[in-house]
């Protein structure tokens, strides 16, 4: 229920059209008087919890997030509502620079993802923050909002990095590498570099068997940079053997550190370059500082991009070997990007194949890209090894690749990369988003796709007495994402949809599904079409339409029986 408390805090205002409060703070900046920082706050998957946990508690979370936010800010500047799920804050600040943002931005994040308690449910919200300042970036309202905006929607695509400026377009990207360039070899000495740490979480229950550990730079002039900004800069000028090894040394204190707090049953991840591998002593001194920490070898997994198995092979090789027969563990990593062969790597004996998060994304619906997945998934666990997906961002992904068998998940569905002290608290939890890894539900799931409406709520009006469990899509999209979150047993499909024809849908279902029972209904007949989706056993059956209720009933049991035939079939010992 909500709080109806008469001394409790007003709810937050929204930002009206027009917003004259924002409209009179970016006027003072632009006149000269105290700059103005705004930001952009969109909190992570929300939708989720309004589906799954009703509206109301969706209400409550705001509320209390919102407060949170207002607590902060505590009379500095203002926050507002914005959106469904969306705050705004502006706060006048002299300094007002990229680097007072984004520590700003940071102290949002850590408030929004502090446990949120709305019985009988226990929320972990997280949440991406787009920058804009004035008179920096813009001088009017609407302006510095929409860049705030833009910016905060970049973020939902890089990766690692929840907190995004504006990027002026007068800021030439050759002039920010000039300027990388040139201090990146001071940022060791000056001490700008910061590690960060994502966790990893196994398929079976949503425990953290894992954290990578991940480079970010604190550039005095660029702000906060992600390693894909500075470290192939980093890799020309030869410095990054240095900070690789500054990364090694940070990494084996925290997890000595970790360990002596009682966290002993999981491995932290940590990239090493090829020029680290290609040096002589590399393996000789790893080994020699993990053993000075008293820590086993299974401790730390070394991760090696793909594209090193494709040069200096012989060296890198040994040095793999040599890892290997020491107990060091290694993971492949942004595998399917590079260009090595399959030979290499079965002649290279890593124990985890990680699947590059740019085949993740397009998952699950029903693209190349998803029966790739599977196909890397199926290759790793032939050769032996472990899978990890990274960048799993969404239920529907997750749903997909915990039926697809895959091991392990990393993204920011279970936590974004997290400062040592947050890394500790989310040990400490040890099992993240438990929820979704529930066992799912054993009914008879029939799965309705029609992208006209009046027709899809005939038809779950029409089995709904039949006792099924019904879940119904309007389009191609929606579906996949159901098939991915559900255990679906049968499919009707409608024939003519706008994206693509049922029995092109279907057939890809068969190709990621294949114990579905997938049915066509039509008001046209297209023989060649059904003859060969039939032939390919992409559909069980065609149906036409108008239909007549009792035979389509009857066509939807004899499916379940059929499904029900070919599982007992299976789980049958064979002769």
């Amino acid at each position: 229920m909500r709080n109806t408390d008469p001394d409790a805090p007003p709810p937050l205002p929204r930002l009206g059209a027009g917003h004259p409060e924002l409209a009179a703070l970016v006027d003072a900046a632009r006149q000269g008087g105290t700059p103005l920082v705004l930001l952009h706050v969109d909190i992570d998957h929300f939708a989720s919890i309004n589906q799954n946990m009703g509206v109301e508690v969706g209400d409550i979370a705001l509320e209390t997030v919102g407060e949170r936010l207002r607590t902060l800010i505590d009379g500095r500047g203002h926050v507002w509502r914005h959106g469904s799920d969306e705050f705004v804050v502006a706060l006048p600040d002299a300094q007002a620079s990229v680097v007072t943002a984004q520590a700003l931005a940071q102290q949002l994040i850590a408030t929004i993802e502090q446990p949120l308690t709305v019985l009988p449910y226990t929320l972990f919200l997280g949440a991406k923050v787009g920058i804009s300042l004035c008179p920096q970036h813009g001088s009017d309202a609407s302006q510095l909002l929409q860049l705030a905006e833009t910016a905060v929607r970049r973020a939902s695509h890089v990766v690692h990095d929840p907190v995004q400026v504006h990027a002026a377009p007068a800021l030439d990207r050759a002039q920010s590498e000039s300027t990388i360039a040139r201090q990146i070899v001071d940022a060791l000495p000056n001490r700008e570099l910061r590690l960060r740490f994502q966790p990893m979480i196994s398929a079976r229950d949503g425990r953290i068997v894992g954290m990578e550990a991940l480079i970010r730079w604190q550039s005095p002039v660029l702000g906060l940079l992600l390693p894909e900004r500075f470290l192939p800069i980093a890799e020309r000028l030869g410095v990054i053997v240095q900070i690789g090894d500054w990364m090694l040394e940070r990494v084996i204190e925290q997890c000595k550190l970790w360990r002596e707090q009682g966290f002993d049953d999981f491995f932290v991840g940590v990239n090493v370059s090829t020029l680290q591998l290609l040096e002589p002593d590399f393996v000789d001194r790893l080994l020699a500082r993990m053993q000075h920490a008293a820590l086993p070898n299974s401790a730390i997994l070394l991760e090696i991009n793909e594209s090193a198995l494709s040069t200096n092979t012989q060296a890198v090789y040994q040095a793999i070997a040599a890892l290997r027969h020491e107990g060091v563990g290694l993971t492949l990593d942004n595998f399917g990007t590079g260009n090595a062969s399959l030979g290499a790597l079965v002649r290279y004996p890593a124990d985890i194949l990680k699947i590059d998060r740019s085949f993740i994304n397009a998952a699950p619906a029903g693209s190349r890209e998803t029966a790739i997945v599977r196909a890397m998934i199926a290759m790793g666990h032939q050769l032996g090894m472990k899978v990890i997906a990274n960048g799993v961002e969404t239920e529907a992904q997750l749903g997909f690749l915990r039926r697809a068998d895959c091991d392990i998940f990393q993204g920011y569905l279970f936590g974004e990369a997290m400062s040592a002290e947050a890394a500790g608290q989310a040990l400490r939890r040890r099992y993240l988003r438990a929820e979704l890894f529930a066992a799912t539900t054993t009914d008879r799931t029939l799965l309705l796709v029609d992208d006209e409406e009046n027709v899809l709520r005939a038809l779950v009006r029409l089995f709904r007495r039949d006792g099924y469990r019904i879940l119904a899509a309007g389009n191609v999209r929606d579906a996949f994402g159901l098939l991915a979150t559900n255990e679906v047993q049968v499919i009707l499909s409608d024939q003519r949809m706008s994206e693509m024809d049922g029995t092109e849908f279907l057939g890809r279902v068969k190709m990621l599904y294949p114990d579905t029972i997938r049915l066509v209904l039509s008001g046209y007949t297209d023989l060649a079409t059904v003859t060969d989706a039939i032939n390919r056993g992409a559909i069980y059956r065609f149906l036409t339409k108008p239909w007549d209720d009792t035979e389509l009933r009857e066509h939807i049991r004899q499916a379940f029986r059929t499904h029900d035939t070919q599982r007992n079939r299976e789980a049958s010992p064979q002769a």
